[in-house]
């Protein structure tokens, strides 16, 4: 053996110590079905580190064995006191050593005796055989080991720990350690030491003395009570010092030889990191693994269609097919100003072709023209006969529409395949999902057009690299279906959810994008200039309560100010100590101080400017004139409908000047707005789920819910019922469908919590089915992980289990929530459905342009409107059938805040 081979350091890992640490330091995580994972990925982080920082092939990962160990029969008291593991560490055991397996390092784990007795077995043998020795451990007792030959290092705090350290961090040398933690104890292994000695005492007493004998020799020249002590312990100092002697002589099943680094287990690293969904390193492992499955690149069989001879070979097979996944490649992320420039399709994995058809790079090849191919493919993409499946096809339906086509025959979008199945497994884009569920790693569109700045649009990359791109889209798209539709088919509720409801919402929702609404331009600019005025008043006001000028966007300077030279009360602090400065923190002080409720203002006047005022003129489009919302179906977890650019759902409609942007969308010249909105539709939903009697009742007979609830909850007659407390029964009855507790409850009132719990109390006693609902729900989600809505929808809950109160709380509250606010996004996308088939019929001069939580917004003829009005009406209240009837309110009006 060379002297080379010899300087290198075999590195022994303490894996218990690391396990135990890395779950009690780092922040918990869960996969998406709230696995937990973090202690593996603490400690599979940290050999990858030691891999980085250790030039050797010399390693070894060593494991407690479970069961007794010859320590339990010296001190059956030995680590008595621990707790027993927790359920959320004890079942990543089995995973992390899967993964350290993979990884390549040899695992020890020795019956009978600890993981340190192992590593201690091993470093003597190797510092025998002249092999110089590292111990990755977080564990102090392993300095007992530490020798010429032999260091420490604590790969979490980067710490080393040779003789010199020892001696600084102890006050006794490695020899001494035994005898030092005989003295002091363990508390952790429940080794009992001398009371009241500490490290100060055992190394004064150790450095005096010698070592434990000689202080036990000398036991009786010791003054004071510490001398008291001390004698009183000396029957029990010897097994002390044996509980915490490492063992150095174990009879082990393995050779110094055998230790050696095994090459990594691509294919199960993959697998176990899909499964563990450690995204980064499973991009790597994939990055680097060069023979993949039919997912790989080369393995794949792409084709460039150039002549129309290819093409026409294609057509004719996907005209025979029962399905093919279709994808289109644009000059644009917006649907309305998007070119298309290819277009590819797959028939089966691993098979796919790309048809360039506007590509404008220097020495591509030729290409057909894209309407010759466009005209080809049209009778394929209008026939509703021929299925096609896609990745977010909504976009694609657009596009096509641009170019004068109707896509017809969608039948799967892999997109949607993901998030029926889970809505918070993942996200739902096509590169998370061939990651997550093909452990594949897709070409990202910044590889082909470059990021940021110098992005180039698609049109502009050369066609051989946009053909790969392309093609691999349709490939992997198709491949993600095979995957998907066979889960999601296996359950009956969810295939019915995806088939009734998400799959035909496609074209609605593509018909109101394109659509678009009116905004009055001259209005909005106003607006953002009566603002900048109000912004302005404000800012002159803040600087006179603070007595200075200030940056009113600055929160370090507000943090200052508002905590330090005004001392107001610190009521939560960031994650690095700092007082918080943010949102719900400045409305409690806005309650009781001035200067808060000034910053808020301005700060909800800047983002009004900014996010609506000010943007949306810019987001006019220049060929409609009108502004087109993106509407997504992928998003939010509980299955309601989000959007962006402009985002509808977030105008503030309590305040003035939410109100005044809502008044800028306007109707055309002879037409008006027509709002129509479910009315308390999620109290309906709870009256339904819960099947209280009471609140049954109070529907039925077409109360007013919530004078109804205040004439329980405050004993009165409903026509003696305070405005007041209407307003009280409001907060409770919108606060308990959003889990909110009695202390939430008195800070919305502004009340003290014992006022706030008698209601709640109350309220339970009058509503006994809430209360039932909600506990059934909370039993629910904590067994299978999910809630359900009315129609089927699941709404997973991954930290129902946490082992952290906070996290475990909020899941609660998400839980009972999730069912009614799912339900009511089922039925409003249900109304959306069958209103639009109706208006699509053309039996009506109207549109339906927006949809923003439970309301609806048209544009109807002048002349149409009571009619048009009562046919919506009767689509949405007809939109469920539930235990209670459902109700819309509707308004008229020249512009949205006049309809509402």
């Amino acid at each position: 053996m060379s002297d080379n081979h010899h300087s290198k350091p075999l590195v022994l890992v303490d894996g218990s110590s690391y396990l135990y640490r890395a779950f009690h330091a780092l922040p918990p995580l869960t996969t998406s079905r709230g696995t937990p994972t973090g202690a593996v990925y603490g400690v599979a982080n940290m050999l990858r580190r030691l891999l980085a920082d250790f030039d050797s092939d010399r390693m070894a990962v060593v494991f407690d064995a479970p069961g007794r160990t010859f320590r339990d029969d010296i001190y059956p008291e030995y680590k008595a006191t621990r707790k027993k593991m927790p359920d959320e560490l004890s079942m990543q055991i089995a995973p992390l050593h899967e993964v350290v397996r993979a990884m390549g390092f040899p695992l020890l784990m020795e019956q009978g005796v600890e993981a340190d007795d192992v590593i201690g077995t091993l470093a003597r043998r190797a510092l025998e055989a002249g092999i110089p020795v590292v111990i990755s451990t977080g564990d102090k007792d392993m300095a007992q080991l530490v020798d010429g030959g032999i260091t420490l290092v604590n790969t979490m705090t980067e710490t080393v720990m040779d003789r010199e350290m020892v001696m600084q961090k102890f006050g006794v040398p490695p020899e001494r350690i035994i005898d030092f933690l005989a003295l002091v104890g363990d508390t952790s292994d429940n080794i009992p030491g001398v009371p009241k000695v500490g490290p100060k005492t055992a190394a004064k007493w150790l450095n005096e003395y010698g070592d434990l004998d000689a202080v036990i020799a000398h036991a009786d020249d010791i003054k004071g009570k510490i001398g008291d002590n001390l004698r009183a312990s000396l029957e029990q100092l010897p097994m002390a010092r044996e509980l915490a002697t490492i063992r150095c002589d174990v009879e082990l099943p393995i050779e110094l030889e055998q230790l050696h680094l095994a090459e990594p287990d691509r294919a199960a690293l993959t697998e176990l990191f899909t499964r563990l969904e450690f995204k980064g390193w499973l991009a790597e492992q994939l990055a680097e693994t060069p023979d993949q499955p039919v997912t790989s690149r080369a393995a794949a069989n792409y084709e460039t269609i150039c002549d129309e001879a290819a093409l026409e070979r294609w057509i004719k097979r996907i005209a025979e097919a029962e399905l093919f996944a279709f994808d289109t490649e644009t000059t644009s992320l917006d649907a309305n100003e998007a070119v298309i420039c290819g277009v590819s399709f797959a028939l089966e994995s691993g098979e796919a072709a790309y048809v360039p058809c506007g590509h404008i790079c220097p020495g591509d090849p030729d290409q057909l023209d894209r309407e010759v191919v466009l005209e080809r493919l049209r009778p394929l993409l209008e026939d509703p006969a021929i299925l096609k499946v896609g990745q977010n096809l909504k976009y694609d339906m657009s596009v096509l529409a641009g170019h004068g086509i109707t896509l017809r025959g969608i039948a799967h979008d892999v997109m949607l395949e993901s998030y029926v199945l889970d809505s918070t497994a993942t996200r739902h884009d096509m590169d998370s999902l061939a990651l997550k569920y093909l452990g594949h790693k897709t070409i990202t569109f910044e590889e082909v057009a470059g990021k940021g700045a110098k992005q180039i649009t698609f049109d502009q990359v050369p066609v051989e690299q946009a053909a790969e791109y392309a093609a691999e889209d349709a490939d992997i798209t198709l491949q993600l279906h095979h995957h998907l539709w066979p889960r999601l088919s296996a359950e009956p509720g969810l295939r019915k959810l995806y088939e009734s409801i998400e799959v035909p919402l496609v074209p609605v929702l593509s018909r109101m994008e394109r659509r678009g609404v009116l905004v009055d331009v001259e209005r909005l600019r106003r607006q953002s200039g009566e603002l900048a005025a109000r912004m302005q008043e404000l800012e002159q006001q803040a600087y006179a309560e603070a007595g200075q000028p200030f940056n009113l966007g600055s929160p370090k300077q507000i943090q200052a100010l508002l905590f330090e030279k005004q001392g107001l009360p610190v009521l939560a602090k960031t994650p690095k100590g700092q007082p918080s400065t943010a949102e719900n923190v400045l409305q409690e002080l806005a309650l009781d101080y001035p200067l808060p409720r000034l910053i808020l203002e301005h700060r909800g006047m800047s983002k009004l400017k900014s996010t609506y005022t000010d943007r949306l003129p810019e987001q006019v489009n220049r060929k409609t004139g009108r502004v087109h919302t993106s509407y997504h179906q992928a998003v939010a977890a509980t299955g309601r409908l989000s959007s962006s650019d402009p985002n509808l759902q977030n105008i503030p409609v309590r305040t003035a000047e939410g109100r005044r942007i809502r008044q800028a969308f306007i109707a055309p010249e002879g037409y008006k707005l027509l709002a129509a909105d479910y009315s308390q539709i999620e109290l309906r939903i709870m009256a339904h789920l819960s099947g209280d009697e009471g609140l049954l009742r109070a529907f039925e007979n077409g109360d007013d819910i919530h004078r109804a609830t205040a004439a329980e909850v405050f004993g009165t007659p409903v026509d003696a019922v305070t405005g007041e407390q209407r307003r009280s029964a409001k907060a409770i009855n919108f606060g308990l469908i959003y889990g909110m507790s009695a202390f939430g409850l008195a800070r919305q009132l502004g009340i003290d919590r014992a006022a706030a719990q008698l209601y709640v109390d109350r309220y339970f006693e009058r509503y006994p089915g809430v209360r039932a609902y909600m506990e059934r729900t909370r039993e629910m989600a904590r067994e299978q992980g999910y809630v359900e809505t009315v129609f089927g929808r699941r709404l997973h809950i991954p930290d129902i289990k946490a082992s952290n109160g906070q996290r475990r709380q909020a899941a609660e509250r998400t839980a009972i929530n999730a069912p009614m606010q799912g339900t009511a996004a089922d039925i409003i996308k249900r109304a959306m459905i069958a209103v639009d088939a109706w208006l699509e019929a053309g039996e009506a001069d109207a549109r339906m342009i927006m949809q923003v939580h439970d309301e609806l917004v048209f544009e109807v003829a002048g002349d149409a409107v009571e009619v048009v009005g009562a046919r919506i009406r009767e689509h949405m209240e007809s939109a469920a059938e539930l235990s209670v009837r459902l109700e819309v309110d509707i308004g008229v009006g020249d512009n949205w805040d006049e309809a509402h």
